[in-house]
Parts: structure tokens; sequence; C-alpha cells
């Protein structure tokens, strides 16, 4: 496997019993990989700011509607306008070159009309219902007597790389969980639950038979990684604590990357953050009960949406011979 995917291997040793002769047995993890791509490594923009990110919600505004709104014309409202300037006659110059400037722009015929978010989202479903739920009665049949995906996918929220359209998954066909940098932090019943519970549920009541994390090209989360200070105080509510999860690989690519330019490190730890996540996952017991029984695999990759490849990798799970000592 090349560099860039370099395996973590992390080995599981049940604890010996203080007795004459103890059985143990060791779980070995490494990653393998399927495929590789030559593509050259791309930029990183910068998508995490130094300064914090949230701002106070916007104050709802109820606006009044009179009667007569609406029933004058353009012409009438311009003249109206313009009566209430030439009291202004300092204005006057101005206001006649706004006036001309937003004429112009009205009378465009090509001039974009103003996104209208109900209406995409209700054409959005229109073409949906069209195209794909009319058309595959069959399928929508028996999904609504239940769901038996065979993947989970663990994907990043970032809206160039949704999982179901690289991976043209159908409906039915993958459990996904995204979130910033495409994270699977490890078992923690109290800090980490919801990813938890994700996982749980995948493994034990929908029995997926693989889990898929996938990493992406230009991610704003693993740049804020490797950017954003180890140490001090925080600029951000909830950003820097989430990302630090995958802290290991960033410190695993700096140790062995120093030469690097940072752009190249980013490109490094998106995928050795996928590594980690590989690892973590085999901190949840249902997860490596699945993978003993072989009912359970683990898959590593990694979507570069500049140069349209895609790159997928293996974790090799097994128990050594058993020994006695």
């Amino acid at each position: 496997m090349s560099a860039t995917a370099a395996a973590f291997t992390p080995n599981f040793n049940t604890p010996s019993l203080k007795k004459p002769s103890t059985t143990v047995s060791t779980c070995i993890a490494r990653l393998s990989n399927t495929s590789s791509s030559s593509a050259p490594p791309p930029s990183t923009p910068s998508l995490i700011r130094n300064q914090p990110v949230f701002a106070a919600p916007t104050p709802i505004i109820t606006p009044t509607w009179r009667g007569d709104m609406g029933n004058e014309s353009y012409e009438e409202a311009i003249a109206a306008l313009k009566k209430l300037l030439s009291e202004k006659g300092e204005l006057a110059p101005v206001a006649a070159a706004k006036i001309d400037a937003i004429t112009a722009e009205l009378q465009t015929p090509n001039s974009k009309p103003a996104f209208d978010p109900v209406e995409r989202i209700k054409t959005g479903f229109a073409k949906f219902k069209t195209e794909k739920y009319i058309t595959n009665p069959a399928l929508y049949d028996e999904l609504s007597k239940g769901q038996s995906p065979k993947f989970m996918v663990f994907a990043c929220s970032d809206s160039r790389v949704c999982p179901s359209h690289v991976l043209d998954f159908q409906p039915g066909e993958a459990f996904v969980v995204r979130n910033v940098a495409n994270m699977v932090p490890p078992f923690d019943k109290v800090k980490y639950a919801g990813v938890g519970a994700a996982v749980e549920y995948a493994v034990l009541h929908l029995k997926v038979e693989q889990i898929v994390v996938i990493g992406h090209s230009r991610c704003g989360g693993i740049k804020g990684l490797m950017t954003f200070p180890d140490e001090g105080p925080h600029v951000t509510d909830f950003i820097e604590d989430w990302v630090k999860v995958a802290l290991p690989a960033k410190s695993k690519v700096k140790a062995e990357h120093t030469s690097s330019s940072l752009d190249d490190q980013c490109v490094t730890c998106e995928k050795e953050a996928v590594n980690l996540s590989l690892a973590n996952l085999l901190t949840y017991p249902f997860v490596r009960d699945g993978l003993v029984k072989k009912t359970l695999a683990l898959k590593g990759g990694h979507y570069d949406f500049v140069n349209g490849t895609f790159e997928l990798w293996g974790l090799d799970f097994g128990l050594s011979p058993t020994t006695s000592a």
C-alpha cells in the first residue's frame, strides 16, 4: 500500500491470568490496499477560518401587508420616488443614476432570478417523484416494509461528496452517517453516543456486511485539524474538539512528512484519518465480534473530486494461533 494510505496495526491481547498455564489469543488488524491513484495531490483551500464561525441568530421580522400593496405600477413607483427626491435637490444626481441603473437591470431579459429555496425543494421533489419514485414501484413497495442495507458508510458532510451520488447507492443500499471530516471516534458511551448508536444499530440490528469510511480531497475539517493549534484556547465552539478526534493521524503525518507542504500534508492526513477511524472501529465490541465471525468487513476509501478518482483499501483482521504458557 502507498505511504499515503499507511497502515495502523492495532493489536488486541487478551490479558493473561496469573495461573501456571495461560491461553493467549492475539487479534491482529492490518490495512491492505486494493486500488490506488497516481494523481498528483491537489491543493487545499482555506475552508476553516481562524475566527468564531457562529453568529447570533437572525431576528424574526413579521411583515405587515396592506390591501393596496402591489397595485402600484413600476412607473408610478419611480415617479413617486423622483417627486420625493426632487425635494432634496442635493441628492438628485445620485438618485437619477441609481434609478437608471435599477431600471436597466429590471429591463434586462437575461437577469438571473433570485434564489427561491422553497421552489427549489418543490421542483426537486417533483423531479424525484416523477423520474424515480413512480417509475420504481416495486423498489419503494419493498422499502416500505423495511431496510436491509449491505453497507454502512461514514462520509463527510461536505456538500461536494454525497456518497449516494459518488458511488451510485440506491435507496435501501447504504446506511449513511455524515459528519465533519468523516470521523469515527473511539467507543465512548457518553462523549460519542450518537456515533456509537449508529454503529450499534447498523451492526447488530441491520446486520450490515461492510463498514466503509470515506475521506475526500480538499477536506475543510482536515485542513482545520492540521492548522488548529494542539493546545491553547479554542476559537470555535465545536469544530476544534471534534476534528481533534484525529490528532493521532495529524501527529503521524507531521512526524513522517516534515518537509512536505501543508497542502501535501493535508492530502496525506485525509487518508491517515480514515485509517485512524478504521482503528477506532475496532474499539467497538460488536464490531470486533463481527470481524472475528467474518460477518463484517472494514474498508477505507478516498474520493478525489479534483481528479475524478477513488481509492479503496481493506482492513484484514484475524486471530493469531492459540499459544499456551
